[in-house]
């Protein structure tokens, strides 16, 4: 592989995108669109827009078809791939799964395939905006990015060996979590993508989990409760100073939200 994978698009699955847009707009800042993307056909998908312009990611609708199916409200990231087709030979070959076969869309060529342990993801093959430019809707530091991508596996061992094989990742460095076992850091290059952890109880299956970044977490604490989510996880310290938590969104989608405590700041505490 030349060169490692990134996360390059973002997607939530819900039933009510008008909801989700009243929800992750008073937590996070974004705005999703009130109306389908015409570029997206028959399928309600709706862009989620950052205060700065850009794309945080999509919306998806799930209809009463989906609903039926087995589709379920939930977060998936988009993995970039040089070759769709080739990815999921690959992968299956590996003991994963391929669960929307190679599609063709205005955007690119996508599949979505889950992982041996059965986390589910996007691979992409996507076509260049205008302009060119990478993917900005994963970022390390930026309030409003998707900051920190966890993967909760049967298989630590089995999981990191699978996505450094496929995706060119590393992992490096670990939290111990006790009986639990190791929180393990993955890597693209020098740039920290997230952690690889053990299932624990509440995880009824292997799941990757995203962090949006936030300006405060106490403020987006607040946001979450008096919008209709749900804590899982109150905000905790995380290496580095800032502070993590786990959240529910009123429509059933786990997620988890990162950022700094402004009210804590060394800068209000020194009278700055």
């Amino acid at each position: 592989m030349s060169e490692a994978s990134n996360f390059i698009w973002y997607e939530l699955m819900t039933p009510d995108p008008a909801g989700a847009a009243r929800f992750y707009g008073a937590v996070t800042g974004w705005t999703i669109a009130s109306e389908r993307d015409p570029a997206a056909g028959a399928m309600d998908y709706r862009m989620i827009v950052r205060a700065d312009g850009g794309h945080a990611g999509g919306v998806l609708a799930l209809n009463a078809d989906m609903l039926a199916g087995g589709a379920r409200p939930g977060w998936l990231g988009y993995l970039h791939v040089a070759d769709v087709d080739k990815a999921i030979d690959a992968i299956e070959a590996d003991g994963g799964a391929v669960h929307m076969p190679a599609t063709d869309l205005p955007v690119g060529r996508i599949a979505m395939v889950s992982d041996p342990q059965g986390a589910p993801f996007y691979i992409m093959d996507p076509i260049p905006p205008e302009g060119g430019g990478e993917s900005d809707v994963f970022s390390v530091t930026e309030a409003q990015h998707v900051r920190w991508n966890e993967l909760a596996t049967s298989d630590p061992d089995a999981a990191i060996a699978f996505y450094k094989k496929h995706f060119g990742w590393g992992q490096e460095g670990a939290m111990p979590m006790g009986e639990l076992g190791s929180y393990r850091f993955i890597q693209r290059g020098d740039v920290g993508l997230g952690a690889v952890m053990p299932l624990m109880d509440g995880y009824p299956a292997p799941v990757w989990n995203f962090y949006i970044g936030v300006d405060d977490i106490d403020r987006a604490r607040g946001a979450v409760a008096a919008n209709g989510g749900t804590i899982t996880n109150e905000p905790m310290e995380i290496p580095g100073g800032e502070y993590a938590m786990n959240a529910i969104d009123p429509l059933g989608a786990a997620i988890g939200f990162v950022g700094p405590r402004k009210a804590y700041s060394p800068k209000k505490n020194t009278g700055e």
